[in-house]
Order: structure tokens, then sequence, then C-alpha cells
């Protein structure tokens, strides 16, 4: 596992007021459990979710990592989620809760009432420690049946957020698939 935290601490960008907005599109959506200013659906452009990142420290362990979602660049995509405009003391929490291999990174965010802001994003790469890649989704929906960890089981963060993208009007075929795969186990 690599903590990423103080490297994240050292990437501070807040606007003039001390906030920030945070764009979320896995956990995130559906688990605000972080005070903020301001809740917003959103969508940034050119990057997909994807099941390709190892969690050690929520709902894996070290030795039996569970899989969570990351980002992916993929051209004309468009990934749906949650803003949340935050004060800059929350950053601190919030970079615990991504530690596991997840750097912030700057992304214009889009809202659908046309408006745009600049924005974080936790990514995690594949040149990180963590990083799993992708797999048949059989094998990715059976890695997350079996994996449980400190947050609980794996599977119930993937049907969280499979549910969460139907309360937003979000399709996601890679989450659709693997939730109608994990529920044939």
């Amino acid at each position: 596992m690599i903590d990423t935290t103080a490297l994240n601490r050292t990437r501070r960008p807040v606007d003039e007021h001390g906030d920030i907005w945070i764009f979320g599109y896995g956990s995130l959506i559906w688990k605000a459990d972080f005070p903020f200013l301001e809740r917003r659906r959103a969508f940034i452009k050119g990057w997909e979710r994807r099941f390709w990142q190892g969690s050690h420290d929520h709902r894996g362990t070290p030795e039996a990592p569970g899989r969570v979602v990351t980002l992916t660049r993929a051209e004309g995509a468009i990934c749906h989620g949650m803003a949340y405009r935050i004060n800059e003391a929350t950053l601190a929490p919030l970079d615990h809760r991504e530690k596991n291999g997840y750097l912030r990174e700057i992304t214009p965010l889009h809202f659908a009432d046309g408006v745009k802001a600049q924005g974080l994003v936790y990514m995690a790469t594949e040149d990180n420690p963590a990083f799993l890649g992708p797999a048949p989704i059989e094998a990715m929906a059976r890695h997350i049946h079996e994996a449980v960890g400190p947050s609980g089981p794996n599977r119930d963060y993937l049907i969280n957020l499979a549910q969460a993208l139907r309360e937003l009007n979000v399709e996601d075929a890679h989450i659709f698939a693997l939730e109608a795969q994990l529920a044939r186990l």
C-alpha cells in the first residue's frame, strides 16, 4: 500500500475564499461523510470510471485487497458524479480517506445548468502500487464478491455505487455489468 496523504497535502489549489470543488465519481457520490458547503450534480469529460484500483485499507486488506473505482482516459467519454464545494480544512480528512494511491488532480467540472468550474478529483493512475488494472468482468465480480475490509464488504461498495448512479439517471455499462455478474454469484 502507498500512502499519498503527505503528497496530496502539498497540492493546495483553493480559490481566494478558501473554497474548492471536489468531484466524486465513486463512493464520494453516495458516502458524503464530510462537511460541505454545496453539493451539485456534475460531470467531467474524457474520463470513465473503472474498477481497476486496489483497496488495501477500506474494502480489502493488505493481504487481500478489494477493488474500487478510479478514472481512465477515454476519448469522448463523460463521467457523471457529484461535486461538493468544500473549505480547505475538509481536504485533510479527504486526503486520508483517499490515501491508497489516489492523487489530487485539477479538472474542469461541468454542471447541468451550463456553469463550469475548476475542481479537484482523486485519481489513481496505473503507476501507483495499488493499481490492479483491467480484468474480465467475471473475474472482477468474483474478486469484489470475496473481498472484505474495515469499511465492509467490497460488494456493498459496488451495489451502493450502482444504486447511486441509477438515482442520478446515469448509465454506466461497466458498473452495471459488474453488478449483474455479482448478482449471479
